[in-house]
């Protein structure tokens, strides 16, 4: 079996003018109160601020935008614990595509109700019995859909890239970069930006400490299978990194990192109070490592995408309330 493709930078610069126009060039903030905490010049690149509230809105759009007429007409599937599900569906709406979206019954109720109000189908399974891959396989096979993974689809990772593309050109080179990690499509993507754009900078992806798949796949040099962590991440909680994604990161990437629940909540909190920005858990696990990792990024410019805001209200104030 051949090897697959990989993306290049190439693909993240065709990506860029695809999807420019349609996904917004979301801000890059910075806080003095953050600077001096960290000892750092740190910027945060506000994913929570993408159409549909991710990062997700690009990787979608961009692998949508390049359907056939048939494809189109046919539809997509995707499978997804909400941040996915929902940019598929809007891409899918804008594009005139029909979409069928497997989601877990426990996602957040907010990417549900998102999710089927972009107009899609919306499928239910159960994430801790069920294997939403083949469930989503067998709906592309049944129906004729064309299916979108979240992650591990090349034109996904090329449009995640250009996340990081553009906090590159907004505030030049870096010395280190902290990605989120579920299944590697934005630390793949960002690697290919980096490497192009600030080829010293350290690269990162954090993920949750109760589903560290990707940082014992990173470390062995093999895909490591785990079962769903159970983690307040949910856009985090994938169970192994991609065939595409992975030898990307291996490549690329410094190092792969965690980051705790608890610490995850003390930077939607700090987020909330000093930015007044409303970041999901897994949106925060690329500054909750840097803070981890201060004293060695002292007096030097730290990139950190937070790459979500969907979370349902309530939730984000039980958490805070802990």
């Amino acid at each position: 079996m051949n090897a697959p493709a990989l993306p290049t930078y190439e693909d993240v610069v065709a990506a860029s003018a695809r999807i420019a126009g349609h996904a917004h060039r979301t801000p890059v903030v910075t806080s003095r109160t953050l600077n001096e905490m960290m000892g750092a010049e740190v910027f945060l690149k506000c994913e929570h601020l993408q159409r549909m509230g991710a990062f997700k809105f690009r990787g979608g759009f961009n692998a949508l935008s390049k359907f056939t007429p048939a494809q189109r007409k046919a539809g997509v599937v995707a499978f997804s614990s909400g941040n996915h599900a929902q940019a598929i569906a809007l891409s899918a709406r804008l594009l005139g595509i029909p979409a069928t979206i497997v989601m877990p019954q426990d996602a957040p109720a907010v990417k549900i109700e998102a999710t089927r109000g972009y107009g899609a189908e919306v499928v239910l399974y159960d994430r801790y019995a069920d294997d939403r891959e083949q469930i989503g396989r067998d709906l592309a096979a049944r129906h004729g859909f064309t299916l979108i993974p979240p992650y591990d689809h090349p034109d996904v990772i090329a449009g995640q890239g250009t996340a990081a593309q553009e906090l590159f050109e907004e505030v030049g080179e870096l010395d280190a970069l902290f990605v989120p990690l579920g299944g590697g499509g934005l630390l793949s993507g960002s690697s290919l930006s980096a490497r192009a754009l600030s080829p010293q900078c350290r690269l990162y992806g954090v993920e949750p400490e109760a589903g560290n798949d990707g940082q014992r796949s990173f470390r062995s040099g093999e895909i490591v299978h785990i079962d769903t962590p159970h983690t307040i991440a949910d856009g985090a909680q994938t169970q192994h990194l991609g065939n595409i994604t992975f030898p990307i990161i291996r490549r690329e990437v410094t190092d792969v990192l965690t980051a705790s629940d608890a610490e995850l909540v003390e930077c939607m909190s700090f987020l909330a109070a000093r930015l007044k920005m409303v970041v999901e858990p897994t949106g925060c696990l690329g500054l909750a490592a840097a803070r981890n990792m201060q004293e060695r990024l002292r007096g030097q410019r730290v990139g950190v995408v937070l790459s979500g805001g969907n979370i349902d209200i309530a939730r984000f104030c039980s958490l805070l309330a802990q």
